[in-house]
């Protein structure tokens, strides 16, 4: 066991003798001093790894001699022992970043609980999390052989989500590897239910099905609106669930979180089907019949999403909803500056729609530019981006502004992303699609049942663009390469973050609404 080694003043240290041995036993090192000048010093020449410092001492007091550690040494732990109560006192110890804060008279048993809080958290933590995870693990496992609903598939992944965070912040890298294992076989079984389940979600009115694209904005958004407040509905691109978990804590000092939800995007999990799918209220093949002056195909070159505030429109008229609305889009630093700036004009409307692309240039930045692959080589990585990004970026400013206010927020995406890691063969021709994670075209070969296959895509409510017209898309952690080109395909799109298959990552998203806390 590490030996720790402790520094402590106090001018009363011989009275302590019993309290110093007590720890000595215990393996601490122990180092007594009975002013703050010599606390100084001591800490400055030599290596601790705690240091306790008695707030009342006669010449240099505890505070003075806690600023001077810390402005030496800022990063070793102090622990502040007072008999003084006063809130100014622990105001200005606490602010000086103490560690502990300890009032006399103290026992041995607090002293060894404070060391052991700040010097054996993290082995301690670690401990806890894989005893708790192990108990987990056989529960996770079991339900894999259940034939779990879709409401149970949303609970899995979120535990299994809320495990690789806690896994991550204790730094627990064995016990990861073991998460990932089964974060592989969940993904395994995840996407077997979907093949047996999502053809009939869509086809049977009364099958057991989850909250879908289509029908978020009227089951969701819409009866929102009848309260009078102010809505403002902020979707971010790729959004996954635990990136969702990451930038939560930012905003909860901003606002109280009235429902933390899951709905399921359609498929494909892309930007053009499932985002149109939200605000047209409609599935793809519904737009492309109803709306062809807003729906542009596979076959088109155009932006597939330039009309997102025409089927909102269409959406909202369908709803007989007499409210003023607005719709903004963020595609550059600059536009989401400029709505930042003029944020206050929104305030008057029932419903604000922003759609925020970041997470979507970050996912394709990823893919495109050598500097972000080395910045996220991994689901951590990419997780600590999005929560730094978001931390300064435009949208966190526009959010705070929002909370000034009483508003609903309401937070959610389109789709996520999955990290592709194994190439599944295709062979297309040339108008076949160039998406990595779902192909649409006629004549597409391939071999093995390791994909989703809509061989009739009036089945899932996709269009088609002519009579032998197919969509297939990848489960798991694959994607789609060329036989020509293939190894430049692997090597290139291996490790990388992309949409539009059957995961968990991709399929299952958040939906959260929020209420202004500082109103």
């Amino acid at each position: 066991m590490q030996r720790y080694s402790i520094l402590w003043a106090d001018d009363e240290i011989d009275l302590l003798k019993p309290h110093i041995l007590f720890l000595q036993q215990r393996g601490y090192d122990i180092t007594p001093v009975n002013n703050g000048a010599e606390a100084v010093e001591l800490s400055e020449a030599r290596h601790f790894d705690v240091v306790f410092l008695d707030e009342h001492m006669p010449g240099m007091s505890g505070l003075e001699a806690l600023a001077q550690i810390k402005n030496n040494k800022p990063n070793l732990p102090i622990v502040m022992i007072t008999k003084n109560e006063e809130e100014q006192i622990m105001e200005e110890a606490i602010g000086a970043k103490i560690d502990d804060y300890l009032i006399k008279p103290i026992n041995p048993s607090q002293i060894l609980l404070s060391i052991k809080k700040i010097l054996d958290n993290k082995r301690l933590v670690i401990e806890k999390t894989n005893s708790s995870y192990q108990q987990e693990f056989r529960k996770i496992s079991m339900a894999f052989l259940d034939d779990m609903n879709h409401e149970q598939w949303a609970d899995i992944y979120k535990k299994l989500v809320f495990w690789e965070l806690q896994m991550e912040e204790a730094d627990n890298r064995d016990m990861g590897e073991v998460l990932e294992m089964q974060k592989v076989e969940a993904n395994v079984n995840f996407c077997r239910f979907i093949k047996r389940n999502y053809e009939n979600w869509l086809n049977n009115p009364n099958a057991d099905k989850p909250l879908l694209s289509h029908q978020l904005m009227k089951k969701k958004v819409f009866p929102e609106l009848k309260s009078g407040t102010p809505c403002f509905f902020v979707l971010i691109d790729n959004l996954r669930w635990d990136q969702w978990k990451v930038i939560e804590p930012v905003l909860n000092e901003y606002f109280n979180i009235e429902q933390e939800e899951s709905y399921y995007s359609i498929l494909p999990t892309t930007t053009a089907y499932a985002r149109n799918a939200i605000f047209s209220g409609l599935m793809p093949s519904e737009m492309a019949k109803t709306h062809p002056d807003l729906w542009v195909g596979e076959d088109e070159d155009e932006s597939k999403n330039n009309f997102e505030d025409d089927f909102l429109a269409k959406q909202v008229r369908k709803n007989n909803l007499n409210i003023k609305f607005s719709y903004n889009k963020i595609k550059k630093l600059e536009e989401g500056r400029d709505l930042a700036d003029s944020i206050n004009n929104l305030f008057h409307n029932d419903l604000n729609v922003i759609v925020y692309n970041f997470v979507d240039m970050l996912s394709h930045a990823r893919t495109d530019m050598a500097m972000i692959r080395e910045l996220a080589p991994d689901e951590a990585a990419y997780r600590s981006i999005t929560k730094s990004w978001f931390m300064h970026s435009p949208l966190f400013d526009i959010l705070r502004k929002i909370s000034e206010k009483k508003v609903k927020l309401i937070i959610t995406t389109d789709h996520g992303t999955v990290r592709v890691k194994r190439p599944f063969k295709i062979v297309g021709d040339r108008s076949v699609n160039s998406n990595l994670r779902y192909k649409q075209g006629k004549n597409l070969g391939f071999e093995g049942d390791k994909i989703f296959e809509a061989a009739k895509p009036e089945r899932f409510f996709l269009p088609k663009t002519n009579v032998s017209t197919a969509y297939v898309f990848a489960t798991e952690d694959q994607f789609f390469a060329y036989p020509n080109n293939y190894n430049y395909y692997v090597n290139f799109y291996k490790d990388t973050f992309q949409h539009g298959g059957v995961s968990l990552e991709e399929v299952i998203i958040p939906y959260i609404l929020l209420s202004s806390k500082n109103a």
